[in-house]
């Protein structure tokens, strides 16, 4: 609609203007008359969106439900993105403190490794008092057939 008036609004300032202007002193140009501008079909569609002249016509409101049907559908389309984003964030959140508590493992484990040496825990034991054996122990040898005929 807002095209049609501008449209109008022109060819009737032209009309004026040639009203005004004498016979006499108009002369030919030599230029191609100009004619009126196509607009594409994308062009007339977006700008009858824009304007809101698309909800006027009873083809578009047959469609409706389906319009409002596809920006239902492009909404969830949207939110989905932010919620997959959001994920991807979480999950590498994850991965980094997962990384990080591993290496924190690997050096707790190898530092109870060295603390479990036999040097280093006859060291420790030093200091509260105990010193560690110079004999070596003696292995008991038991008959287990013997030791089940003395409990009976």
């Amino acid at each position: 609609m807002a095209n049609k008036y501008r449209e109008t609004k022109q060819q009737e300032a032209e009309e004026v203007m040639e009203e005004v202007v004498p016979e006499k002193e108009q002369t030919p140009s030599p230029q191609k008359p100009s004619k009126p501008r196509k607009k594409g079909v994308l062009a007339k569609g977006l700008s009858s969106v824009f304007s809101g002249t698309f909800l006027t016509n009873e083809k578009n409101l047959k469609n409706l439900p389906y319009i409002l049907f596809l920006a239902v559908i492009a909404i969830f389309y949207i939110a989905w993105g932010y919620f997959a984003d959001d994920k991807i964030r979480e999950f590498n959140k994850t991965t980094n403190d997962l990384k990080e508590l591993r290496s924190d493992h690997i050096s707790t484990k190898s530092e109870l490794m060295f603390a479990s040496k036999q040097s280093e825990v006859a060291k420790a034991a030093e200091k509260l008092g105990l010193k560690e054996s110079i004999v070596p122990p003696t292995k008991i040898e038991v008959d287990s057939l013997e030791l089940y005929k003395n409990t009976k």
